[in-house]
């Protein structure tokens, strides 16, 4: 399967096009990338509107050909993956990165070939970001430790350390990135959001598997242990069974399974005599996705640990109020009127599902325009964008060391 849909430019247009040519590294291009789909993909288009010329580069797999259109004007360079999938060898890499003459390469992600490719790329002279996008916070560091311990001595701790400068999403990443022991400049720049501008063309494919008029309280994102959904469920349970939360609700979980974990959820609902008020929704993109966020009055991420979350963001976009753990570094979210805070331990989920309970539906929907109002101002990819170009300006030479970059 050949998916590389970026031609080359010839020398000629390579000199009539901006100075700033980066490239995107990641493992994959497609939704399998999880959060990082949307992230990179909004991140690359804001820059090419700012003047920027950016090419992503990532492995195929089986979504890429539904999802390239959704990258825009950027165009993607897909290489075959080899080997195991939790490597992401992608053996033609080096040699279309080469090819394109990037002045600078952008890793999003760790532990994973994009990582060497973009060391060896850069020979230790040519400078690289990296966007760890979560992957270095205690939590997620301690999960299959001993393969990131492994991937560390190989190649990993090169990576990071060669680094000209790493991003943080938020002031507690770069806590943890220091915390690791790296002493390379961080910038601090949150992930972006798309605002819908049009109503979604479908309707949620589990609605007709709730009352009609029912109440939805929305997860959408992996189905990981990390993400805090056991917990969930107990708490779900404690807030139904006192009435804190009334009988028209309805939890639905949203998202990809990973690792047979979605069996061990819905085993735990039906052993909690909740499996009536819960529903498993599968994967949903696109059109799909936005039918769920406007079909939901709230939405709720209990999660362990995060970078930031893009889920929250567009939950925010679509003016739903949002229930979160601290671990998903959205504090402003809190401060603003526009989330319930809640610890990931089951009582206090179940506590603040009480809270979700007990608002009016003006409440809640006055929260909802809060976060709407929010990531318009604070989330939108025109900014974001902007500031990653003054890093890229930065690390290049071509511009001042910015305010939010600790070196």
């Amino acid at each position: 399967m050949n998916l590389a849909v970026a031609p080359h430019p010839t020398r000629q247009e390579a000199e009539t096009q901006c100075g700033l040519r980066a490239a995107m590294l990641m493992a994959s291009v497609s939704r399998q990338a999880g959060g990082l789909f949307p992230a990179v993909s909004g991140l690359s288009r804001g820059l090419v509107d700012s003047g920027c010329e950016v090419r992503a580069f990532g492995g195929s797999d089986s979504s890429t050909a539904e999802d390239l259109g959704k990258w825009g004007s950027v165009p993607v360079s897909v290489q075959q993956v080899f080997g195991p999938r939790g490597v992401g060898f992608q053996r033609d890499l080096m040699g279309r990165l080469r090819a394109y003459g990037p002045v600078l390469v952008h890793v999003h992600g760790l532990w994973m070939y994009p990582s060497l490719a973009a060391v060896r790329w850069s020979g230790g002279t040519k400078p690289y970001v990296i966007s760890p996008h979560g992957m270095l916070d205690p939590w997620a560091v301690g999960h299959s430790a001993w393969k990131k311990r492994i991937a560390t001595r190989l190649y990993e701790g090169a990576h990071l350390r060669g680094a000209a400068c790493l991003h943080a999403l938020c002031d507690s990443e770069r806590d943890a990135i220091r915390a690791y022991g790296l002493k390379n400049p961080i910038c601090v720049i949150p992930n972006g959001v798309d605002l819908p501008t049009a109503p979604s063309s479908t309707r949620p494919t589990w609605e007709g598997a709730i009352p009609a008029g029912a109440k939805v309280l929305l997860y959408l994102g992996r189905i990981h242990p990390k993400k805090g959904l056991p917990d969930l469920l107990r708490a779900w349970r404690l807030a139904t069974v006192s009435k804190a939360l009334s009988d028209d609700w309805y939890l639905v979980i949203v998202g990809w399974d990973q690792n047979d974990h979605q069996a061990e959820l819905q085993a735990l609902a039906r052993d909690l005599g909740i499996d009536d008020r819960i529903r498993f929704a599968g994967p949903h993109f696109g059109d799909a996705k936005q039918a769920s966020y406007e079909r939901a009055q709230a939405f709720v991420l209990p999660s362990l640990s995060e970078g930031l979350p893009m889920a929250v963001l567009e939950a925010w976009s679509h003016g739903l109020p949002v229930l979160m753990t601290p671990q998903c570094n959205l504090p402003i979210g809190f401060d603003r009127g526009a989330a319930l805070a809640m610890e990931s331990a089951a009582g206090d989920i179940a506590r603040c599902l009480g809270e979700l309970g007990a608002m009016s539906d003006g409440d809640r929907r006055s929260m909802g325009a809060r976060g709407r109002e929010l990531a318009a101002a604070r989330f939108s990819w025109g900014a974001i964008s902007q500031q990653m170009r003054q890093v890229y300006e930065w690390v290049l030479g071509q511009g001042e060391q910015p305010a939010f970059v600790s070196a």
